[in-house]
């Protein structure tokens, strides 16, 4: 597998694109006055408890108040030099109004949930994860060969065995081996761990000077945490467009992996990156309903606030021997495009696909394998059910950030988000509903109708002969007016 970084970067807005063999997978947009919030350390104090949703809303400084539950508060929960033994137990028992504590974001705000928390505070590097609160090696599911994992539990384990902090009698918490740890050599892990140690280090350092509400420690710049988090040996080259962000990537690289540093390329073409590379019109596709398959079928993608649903069509697609062979064709295909789509989009929470009706067992079977192979390659975590009696796949994709359509768009000033809009004839008859009121309820001498130039245009075409018989009715004359700000579904009535 072939892997290009591209990264796009503008004084207010960083773009990066993860592209593979060709094909956008990811895209991630960092905005200056939106910066993701994910990995942010802050010093919090609880400004209310919910025994009823054994949660609390914590105050660290930003525009909502953040969410805390207790089962994302840690055994052990550190707010400044203090440690503190939090059992579980009823919310009221662990945090009480005022209380200060350190927490971390796990999901940034979306729509209007505030940003999610948690104690159990983690800090990534290049190869490690280290959790203060935490004890022993874990490894990343991804690494698959069983002697390098052991090579890495032992090579970790030894390396805590040896540590400052454990010759001196202190627990130096738990530690994650990252999948791009595989391969890596005993210095660099050892060196990753000392960076990690003196990091929390700091860390507390700043949690005891902090005020309630202040940032401790924020996450690294998107360009270098895409380098943290993605480059390994399948990413071929990352080009980036401004100067000053490639030196810093190549400074991260020097640093932590200096092998792949001669992989960062600037970027100086004419043509804007992600111009060249296709990459902004697959961004536009990307906030389309309608999906086109290579095989002249299509998906219809729809993101609601409870879920997103995916009905999968054959189109103009005819193709096969037969009718079963067509639609599994398609529901193979769709299945790829959906995988691609996920993490295209970041659509995340409750998701429900909609494959056309298979009556073929094995069928069935082969579709809902293709879409867990295609569901392997995303970062995000998934977990797919059986298809349902009804012909249904409910998945689940964890949600971390705002989707590509909540970060790009808004809600439709038209029509509010709802998709549609009340048609000019619905308006019309509206309009004469409200004219019977105005004249039953005052005595008015002249009626004036302000609406949009297609409700106008209906009143003198199509309905005027009921806007006749109606002024006929009340004995009114009604003036229209067109009123070229307004929306399709905007009105008023004016007694004169």
């Amino acid at each position: 597998m072939s892997v290009e970084i591209l990264v796009n970067v503008t004084p207010r807005e960083t773009r990066v694109a993860l592209v593979e063999n060709g094909v956008l997978q990811e895209v991630f947009i960092e905005r200056a006055q939106r910066r993701g919030l994910v990995g942010n350390i802050y010093k919090g104090k609880v400004s209310r408890v919910l025994p009823g949703m054994q949660a609390a809303f914590i105050e660290v400084g930003l525009e909502r108040t953040a969410f805390l539950h207790a089962s994302d508060i840690a055994k052990t929960a550190y707010a400044g030099d203090e440690v503190q033994e939090a059992r579980p137990a009823d919310i009221r028992e662990l945090l009480h109004e005022g209380k200060e504590l350190l927490v971390q974001v796990l999901k940034d705000p979306l729509g209007s949930k505030g940003a999610r928390l948690t104690t159990r505070i983690s800090i990534p590097s290049r190869y490690l994860v280290y959790m203060p609160d935490g004890k022993g090696v874990a490894l990343s599911t991804r690494i698959e060969d069983e002697d390098e994992r052991n090579r890495l539990r032992e090579v970790v384990e030894m390396s805590i065995a040896q540590s400052p902090e454990q010759a001196n009698g202190m627990m130096p918490g738990g530690y994650i081996i990252r999948t791009a740890a595989e391969g890596a050599s005993l210095d660099a892990l050892r060196a990753d761990m000392m960076f990690l140690n003196r990091l929390w280090e700091r860390v507390r350092q700043r949690s005891r000077e902090a005020r309630a509400g202040e940032l401790v420690h924020g996450d690294l710049p998107l360009p270098v945490r895409t380098l943290r988090d993605f480059l390994d040996s399948d990413v071929e080259q990352v080009r980036v467009d401004s100067r000053a962000a490639w030196e810093e990537m190549r400074k991260f690289t020097e640093m932590f992996i200096p092998e792949m540093t001669s992989r960062i390329e600037h970027y100086t073409g004419d043509r804007p990156i992600f111009d060249f590379y296709n990459v902004e019109e697959e961004i536009r596709r990307a906030l389309e309903r309608k999906v086109p398959l290579k095989s002249g079928g299509y998906l219809i993608i729809d993101q609601t606030e409870a879920m997103t649903t995916i009905d999968i069509n054959t189109g103009a697609f005819v193709g096969y021997r037969n009718l079963e062979e067509t639609i599994l064709k398609t529901n193979l295909e769709a299945a790829q495009a959906i995988a691609r789509q996920l993490r295209l989009r970041n659509l995340g929470g409750i998701i429900i696909i909609d494959f056309i009706d298979m009556t073929d067992n094995e069928h069935k079977k082969m579709v809902l394998a293709a879409l867990e192979k295609a569901l392997e390659k995303d970062h995000a975590k998934t977990q797919v059910t059986e298809l349902s009696q009804l012909g249904l796949v409910e998945m689940t994709r964890k949600r971390t950030r705002e989707s590509l359509e909540h970060i790009l768009c808004q809600p439709c000033p038209t029509c509010s988000g709802r998709g549609s809009v009340r048609t000019p004839e619905t308006v019309c008859y509206d309009i004469f509903r409200e004219i019977m009121r105005e004249t039953r309820q005052f005595n008015v001498q002249e009626l004036l109708v302000l609406a949009s130039q297609d409700v106008i245009d209906m009143l003198l075409d199509e309905e005027s002969t009921s806007l006749a018989e109606l002024e006929e009715q009340i004995g009114v004359p009604i003036r229209l007016q067109v009123e070229a700000l307004y929306t399709q579904e905007q009105f008023d009535v004016v007694p004169m």
